[in-house]
Parts: C-alpha cells; structure tokens; sequence
C-alpha cells in the first residue's frame, strides 16, 4: 500500500542522517533531504524486501518498524545478520552493486521510504558533503557486522543475548524509541534463534536466566530492561561500534 509522505514520516531518516554527520547539516542540505521524493510503502510482518539476487533500482529507508538481514542455506537454515530500527538505510550497497547478496525483511510491520537511485546520486553530486555522511554509514554497518561476528561466534548464550538486547535498546534509544530503557521486541523464540545462532529451546532457557538474575522483563512483545549496568555487564557491550553522535553536541 503506498502512501503520500508527510515531512514528518521522514523524520527517522533525517535523524540518523543528522546523527551519523560529521558536521551540522546547511538548511540547503536538509532540504535537499526532505525533498527526496519518497514513495512510503507499508509491509506486514515476515514479509521480504530485498532477496538475494535482485538488482534494485530504489534504495529504502526504515520509517517505522524493524527489518533484518540475513541469508539462509541451500537447507533453509537462516542467519539474521542484523537489525534495522528506524532511520536506516539497509539497503544502500545497491546504490553501487548491480546484485544484492543478501535477503532482507521485516521483523514487525514496517513502513519503508523507497527513492529511486538517479535521485539518490543527483541528491549527492547536488550535495558533495553528503557523500560523507552515507559513506560514514555504510562504515558503521560494518562496524556492527563486525560486533555482530564477534557475538555470535565468541560469547556464549547468555552474553550473546544480553548484548542483543544492549544495542537494541541503545540504538532504539537514539531515534527515541526506547523510553526508560523499554522498547518493543517483536521477534519471536525462533527468529532470535536465527540472530542467536542458538536453538529456539536455548533462546528459552538464556530468556528465562537473564530474567531470573533480573536483568530484564518481558511485557507482552516489550523488553524492559531493569539493570542495565547489570546487562552491560555479562554482554561486555560497548557501545563504541556503534559511533552514535548527538547532533546538538556540534
């Protein structure tokens, strides 16, 4: 379903692109954001985006909801590569790969800003020093790719899951989407298996001892996090890797 943008659905998107800046944006440059035109489209959960293969002509930001990566086996078997919140670009490698090999969907409902390529690079070759704000972007999803690698195939289970829950609320918490250390979690025992790289009984087990050493509580699809040096703690989570900046700090 699409739908006609309003300036504020685009606010995420401005915010991420504000936070991982350098420099504070010219009224020119942010403009210039604004005016990217937008088509906003809504996707029900479970639902793929971008499969391994395509050759995309739009790019998407996340609006609303959150999106993973991941790739699967010739078997089926899934690995979620990581979690987008919104504000994300996910998808900015195709701007410069011909085929994607990577698959990504929804987790939650999303709502998703897709803008076309050629108005993608006429906004960079119109803007230069955005070049370095989506370069410095695409550095930092590195960067976490790389944590996410460390997590998964250094930690055991109960700091894996811990530090999951550290950069979701951290990064949720950035585009204020995490309130007094609570934020939505809609993954199911089976999906943090695939980001886990666990079993889902072991994802029941690890859930059942982070919330016995009351490090957090589930409400419904809500994490709370109740001791968050606590948390941080048995994750060893820092959150260096994820470069967040305050754009009133400039």
């Amino acid at each position: 379903m699409f739908e006609t943008p309003h300036p504020s659905s685009r606010e995420p998107f401005l915010h991420r692109i504000e936070t991982v800046a350098l420099f504070r944006l010219t009224d020119e440059e942010r403009a210039a954001l604004v005016a990217l035109p937008m088509q906003v489209t809504q996707f029900e959960p479970n639902q793929d985006i971008i499969r391994e293969g395509d050759r995309p002509s739009r790019s998407f930001a996340v609006l609303s909801g959150i999106a993973c990566t991941y790739k699967s086996t010739r078997a089926g078997k899934r690995q979620v590569m990581g979690y987008h919140v919104p504000g994300d670009v996910p998808d900015f490698q195709s701007l410069f790969l011909e085929v994607l090999d990577i698959n990504i969907a929804t987790v939650s409902a999303c709502r998703l800003g897709f803008v076309q390529h050629e108005a993608v690079r006429a906004l960079l070759r119109a803007h230069p020093r955005l070049n370095e704000v989506f370069w410095r972007a695409t550095l930092i999803d590195a960067a976490m790719v790389r944590e996410w690698m460390l997590n998964t195939g250094r930690r055991e289970a109960y700091a894996r899951m811990a530090h999951l829950f550290c950069e979701l609320v951290t990064r949720l918490g950035a585009v204020g989407l995490a309130p007094d250390l609570a934020c939505d979690l809609p993954m199911t025992q089976p999906e943090l298996a695939d980001a886990l790289g666990i079993t889902s009984v072991h994802v029941n087990r690890t859930m059942r001892e982070l919330k016995a050493a009351d490090l957090i509580a589930l409400r419904g699809r809500r994490l709370v996090v109740n001791d968050w040096a606590g948390l941080q703690e048995a994750a060893e989570f820092d959150p260096t890797y994820l470069h967040l900046r305050d754009p009133d700090t400039r």
